[in-house]
């Protein structure tokens, strides 16, 4: 069943309110000076947003954009004390970001399965009237209200956990490779934009290790600003270790193969000038359609001046690809060391 990718999502969070603290005396047959015996208001209940690896989405939050925690009971009488208020617990995946949407700031980040964090606090409950009688003031008529439970808008962004990063222009073959590489089935054609979603796939190593590597939709010029879908999953990109270039080097393509490569590094920079930090390597794809290599030469030329680890692949015929993997493998090691 196909299941629709949400990965932005703006909600309202109340905590519950204090419970009010209750005025109260002691009425008892032959306690003719009973004193006050007002019990305190309980907590309201909190907000909390939890990760958890069993969701992918933020669908759930699409549709349902309110969310209000129980409020503390009243206090009672004979020093009883209200019932605390049952705090909401909203279910998240694991790599959502929390930021406050007035301010921008960010709340938290949750990386990790079962990370949690309350994002609205409940309101205390108010002091019943036993908690004010002192020697002069034997009587208190009054009590404290509740406290209110905090509110506030807020803004989830799901960003994807993944190892690498395949970035490109529409075409130049992220689907099909992820698709040889790990058990990953996104769907493939011909025209653009095929890829309406991001696709995670795991890569296992004969010696047990693995990696996750996200096929990021195609990126087009202008992306950083909203066009085409790449503004949409830009964000994808930040958690990732390395970044894998994919460039079509088939003879089918008149372009400037460098010019491609290029033209999606300014979009990745415009974006985030931080992602240039990021370790990158060029994979020329679609080799097997490469007969005068012409194209593939002049990115080959390219990467080699500009010290780019290059690798010219075929997913169709699986040329080159075991080399890239291995690649991509030695790097996450690498990475786990420092």
């Amino acid at each position: 069943m196909f299941m629709k990718f949400i990965d932005y999502v703006k909600i309202y969070v109340k905590a519950g309110d204090g419970g009010r603290g209750c005025v109260s005396f002691r009425r008892e047959k032959y306690v003719p000076r009973g004193g006050p015996d007002g019990g305190d208001g309980g907590k309201g209940g909190d907000i909390i947003i939890k990760a958890t690896k069993e969701l992918n989405t933020l669908l759930d939050l699409r549709y349902q954009r309110e969310y209000k925690a129980q409020r503390g009971e009243h206090g009672k009488g004979s020093n009883k004390h209200g019932k605390d208020g049952e705090s909401r617990i909203i279910m998240v995946p694991v790599g959502t970001l929390i930021k406050n949407k007035e301010t921008e700031e960010i709340i938290a980040d949750l990386d990790y399965d079962g990370a949690e964090i309350i994002v609205a606090k409940g309101g205390r409950g108010g002091l019943g009237n036993a908690h004010f009688a002192t020697p002069t003031r034997q009587a208190p008529k009054f009590a404290q209200p509740g406290e209110k439970g905090e509110e506030k808008w807020l803004v989830l962004e799901l960003k994807l956990l993944a190892d690498v990063g395949l970035i490109g222009l529409p075409n130049a073959g992220k689907s099909t490779l992820i698709s040889v590489i790990s058990s990953a089935k996104p769907k493939i054609a011909d025209y653009p934009f095929t890829t309406l979603v991001p696709n995670l796939g795991v890569v296992k190593m004969e010696d047990f290790r693995s990696f996750v590597v996200a096929d990021i939709p195609g990126l087009i010029e202008g992306a950083h600003k909203g066009a085409g879908l790449g503004f949409q999953f830009l964000r994808h990109i930040e958690r990732t270790s390395i970044l894998l270039h994919l460039v079509d080097v088939s003879d089918i393509l008149t372009t400037d193969p460098v010019e491609d490569f290029e033209k999606i590094n300014r979009e990745l920079v415009l974006y985030s000038p931080k992602l240039l930090n990021k370790p990158m390597a060029v994979a020329g794809t679609k080799i097997d359609m490469a007969h005068d290599k012409i194209r593939l030469n002049r990115l080959e030329e390219y990467c080699k001046n500009k010290r780019i680890d290059f690798f010219p692949v075929s997913s169709v015929t699986g040329e080159g690809v075991k080399e890239l993997v291995i690649y991509l493998s030695k790097k996450m090691e690498e990475g786990l060391k420092k």
